[in-house]
């Protein structure tokens, strides 16, 4: 047993009480280090109270987002049993459940006629009125700044239009973390994908399996469709060269079918090195 996990965890956001409690139930199990884990779905249920299939499908999902990660099996009775370890790190970066610090307490003097100075650095005093003073000075934004903003704005409308109607919830929150992870270096584009690919493996679902927006981006569920969308463009990458590689071995054999190859096929593979403008020539080409 790990306090140092349990606490770890105890201090973030799951998503859900089920999920909270599966997590704090294999903390519980872990050592320092989150590994060492090993118990069954069964075991789980048992302890839990929780039904075997939410049992199953949250370590799936702890396992495609990188909370959990499986590092090998024990044998047992009816089998074996798979070994789990809390990676701390992607536990650490989600939400935290505290709430923000904020400064209270009571002045002699509470209402105050001006505000401060400030403090000074290099003898430069800080500001004479407060931003919400009448007499402050706002400095209008640059139309670059507004126009990068609204960008960014109607991105992540867009995003969140894509998702399931009937499952949006705190437009606001979804909208805030569609743009956090834009910020952080996801494509929109991808991310649109992502979404989009969501919302079409869920048609056939009742609304009950589907996850509320919020919930949808604050736990990061859009990183399996990211996986997806690399995955099917590595495929793309190597289908492309594979069909280059062919057409260069066409023009090396000076094969019939050399006629059907393009001019800027041609231009790709020369500019490639697979073939050399001679090459093309004596198949019957022009370079």
């Amino acid at each position: 047993m790990s306090w140092a996990v349990a606490n770890v965890c105890a201090e973030r956001r799951f998503g859900s009480a089920a999920r909270k409690q599966i997590i704090m139930f294999l903390a519980d199990k872990a050592s320092d280090d989150g590994s060492g884990i090993w118990c069954s779905k069964g075991t789980i249920q048992r302890h839990t109270e929780l039904s075997e299939s939410t049992v199953k499908r949250t370590i799936i999902d702890f396992l495609r987002e990188g909370v959990l990660i499986e590092t090998g099996r024990r044998q047992c009775k009816n089998g074996y049993t798979v070994i789990y370890r809390i990676v701390l790190e992607r536990v650490a970066a989600l939400e935290p459940t505290a709430e923000p610090e904020v400064e209270t307490g009571v002045t002699v003097n509470p209402v105050q006629p001006e505000p401060g100075t400030g403090s000074t650095v290099n003898g430069v005093g800080g500001s004479r009125w407060t931003p919400n003073h009448p007499k402050t000075i706002h400095k209008p934004p640059t139309r670059r700044r507004e126009a990068a903003e609204e960008v960014e704005d109607l991105e992540a409308e867009k995003i969140l239009a894509s998702y399931p109607e009937d499952r949006v919830r705190d437009r606001r929150t979804s909208l805030r973390l569609i743009a956090a992870a834009v910020k952080a270096g996801v494509e929109p584009d991808d991310l649109l994908q992502a979404v989009k690919a969501y919302a079409k493996e869920g048609e056939g679902y009742t609304r009950s399996k589907v996850c509320f927006s919020d919930n949808w981006f604050k736990m990061r569920r859009w990183e399996k469709g990211l996986v997806q969308i690399q995955a099917d463009r590595e495929k793309a990458r190597e289908a492309e060269v594979k069909g280059r590689a062919s057409l260069a071995e066409w023009i090396h054999e000076r094969h019939p079918l050399c006629r059907h190859i393009t001019n800027r096929q041609i231009e790709d593979l020369i500019a490639s090195k697979l073939v050399t403008p001679e090459q093309v020539r004596a198949a019957g080409l022009q370079a």
